[in-house]
């Protein structure tokens, strides 16, 4: 077993509830879900190429989960809007779940590109750096996409319900 397949697995075990979450985060949808995580860790196993940082196992497993739930959001060309009780199921199976509603219905009004930054910043707890890299961004761009999401959470969690 290559060094990378020794740190990835223990990595996979003990992030398991945040790589699922982000793909779902993108596919909206359970069975995809579970799709995008077994392809990426397959996608993940077969590289031959060494990690050069261990350090950097995370985001460059989150970059492989986001390209394939983007590939195969691609291939589907479709977009499912998630439904209140598929959403309440997700947050039931899980202990580490976002526990505010209000905030999860806002999340997922704000267009793709902001509601990501927004995860893999506060949710999957990755530096600015790392969501930058995961995504294949400029870091002054993930800066201004958290600027402008947060702004579009805060004016759409004081609107009234």
């Amino acid at each position: 077993m290559s060094s990378r397949n020794s740190a990835l697995v223990p990595f996979i075990m003990e992030h398991q509830d945040n790589i699922y979450r982000l793909a779902y985060s993108y596919v909206h949808n359970k069975d995809d879900a579970l799709d995008v995580v077994q392809e990426s860790i397959y996608k993940a196993m077969k590289t031959k190429s060494p990690l050069q940082d261990s350090s950097a196992i995370k985001s460059w497993f989150y970059r492989i989960v986001v390209h394939t739930a983007l590939d195969l959001l691609k291939k589907r060309k479709r977009v499912q809007p998630i439904e209140d009780e598929q959403l309440h199921a997700i947050m039931d199976e899980s202990e580490d779940h976002y526990s505010d509603v209000d905030m999860t219905r806002s999340l997922e009004q704000l267009p793709d590109k902001y509601r990501i930054v927004v995860v893999l910043r506060y949710f999957e707890d990755l530096k600015i750096e790392e969501v930058a890299e995961v995504l294949h961004e400029n870091v002054n761009t993930v800066k201004t996409r958290l600027y402008h999401a947060l702004r579009l959470l805060r004016i759409e969690m004081s609107q009234p319900s």
